[in-house]
């Protein structure tokens, strides 16, 4: 099974347009529409990024 990911906006009627995709004339495939969240995607792209680290015992040795 052949997987294609796009990313596009509906039109203001509601219409979906997908183009130029890789399968051939005729073939059958089964779409699955997800909604994108925008707040997931922008934030917490780097969740550590400014937090300090901090180690109890960095040199002991680890049983």
């Amino acid at each position: 099974m052949k997987a294609h990911r796009i990313e596009t906006k509906l039109t203001k009627n509601g219409t979906l347009i997908l183009e130029d995709l890789p399968f051939q004339a005729g073939e059958a495939v089964e779409i699955i529409i997800l909604e994108r969240s925008s707040q997931a995607s922008d934030s917490n792209l780097y969740p550590l990024q400014g937090k300090v680290i901090h180690y109890d015992q960095p040199i002991e040795p680890v049983p």
